[in-house]
């Protein structure tokens, strides 16, 4: 089973980046998916999560409105639309697969993790 995570990079405040997360097919479909990041010196934060047919989606309220969570079961992927950047969103981010079919905020309901992608925004 592996997570792999793209599409970071060096991006202006106000500007949009869109990270990728391609998963193993077969344990991909049904399961929830969710975005954390962890910035240098603090602790990992959740970002957004969706369920296994993205019936349900969930969004840290330091990006709702500026974030959007998708899936594509056919490719096995999972995005984040990152738009408004701010310098506070700084961060590696990495996508994780639930246990089950549904996303969670809470970190210990993922037991698959991507090895992260760096998101830098400057001011």
């Amino acid at each position: 089973v592996q997570l792999q995570a793209s599409g970071g990079g060096l991006v202006q405040a106000g500007g949009s980046l869109r990270l990728s997360c391609a998963a193993s097919r077969r344990m991909f479909s049904n399961n929830g998916m969710g975005w954390f990041r962890q910035a240098p010196g603090k602790e990992r934060e959740f970002v957004a999560h969706t369920s296994w047919n993205s019936g349900s989606t969930r969004y840290a309220d330091s990006v709702k409105g500026r974030f959007t969570i998708s899936r594509d079961n056919a490719k096995s992927m999972v995005y984040l639309q990152m738009d408004d950047l701010q310098p506070e969103d700084t961060a590696v981010y990495r996508c994780a697969a639930a246990r089950g079919a549904l996303g969670s905020s809470d970190a210990s309901y993922y037991n698959y993790w991507g090895q992260g992608t760096q998101v830098t925004v400057s001011s």
